[in-house]
């Protein structure tokens, strides 16, 4: 996921009272935007946001923001090395920079690309995808879905490599409403150990780029 930061963040409280399983916290009214700063975050879960509640606390708990709704977040619960815990109504929520943020800056200078080994005749790509090599590998045809940005709000810039590793063909087909743009319009992995790189240009618009056949 993506991590988003914002110097004019504004602290609040919870609204209401949450347990350690809950996935979702609501905030003061009116207060969420500000909670935010400015920071709007992607669909499709592909971005963060970091928060603590009771910061400075023995009760306090680091979570990621990934989808707002006013004033209620969808969170993910217990990060940054602490643990979900329960908090009260009134609980104080701010945003802060975490060691689990500057690990992954640290992490990113010598950054290595992960892989996703799919061994299917079908794959959509996932929000987890991005920045990521896909190997694709099979007898079959293959064929990769570009979702659209309703669906998986992957940010402009957004690169996704694939890779042929079996003898099946690889095809990219966008999800209806989804354009992809490619040279000659060839939109199939030459042969097996082809690869290609799709880049998002628009919110429903990619490039793909790469070892391409008809």
């Amino acid at each position: 996921m993506t991590r988003l930061f914002s110097s004019i963040s504004v602290q609040t409280t919870l609204a209401a009272p949450i347990s350690s399983g809950d996935t979702t916290m609501t905030v003061s009214s009116g207060t969420g935007a500000a909670l935010l700063g400015g920071v709007t975050l992607a669909v499709g879960a592909v971005d963060q946001f970091t928060v603590a509640i009771d910061p400075d606390t023995a009760n306090e708990e680091i979570v990621f923001i990934t989808a707002a709704a006013s004033d209620t977040f969808t969170v993910v619960r217990g990060r940054a090395g602490t643990s979900a815990v329960s908090h009260s109504s009134g609980a104080t929520v701010k945003h802060v920079l975490t060691s689990d943020d500057l690990n992954a800056f640290q992490s990113g200078l010598n950054e290595t690309l992960p892989l996703n080994a799919q061994t299917g005749t079908t794959y959509t790509l996932a929000a987890s995808d991005a920045g990521d090599v896909v190997t694709l590998t099979n007898g079959s045809p293959i064929t990769v879905t570009v979702p659209t940005n309703a669906s998986i709000g992957f940010p402009v810039g957004t690169q996704i490599t694939l890779a042929q590793m079996g003898a099946g063909k690889v095809t990219v087909a966008g999800a209806a409403g989804v354009s992809v743009y490619s040279a000659d319009s060839f939109l199939s992995l030459r042969t097996q150990y082809s690869s290609g790189t799709l880049i998002k240009l628009t919110s429903n618009t990619w490039l793909l780029i790469g070892d391409l056949a008809a």
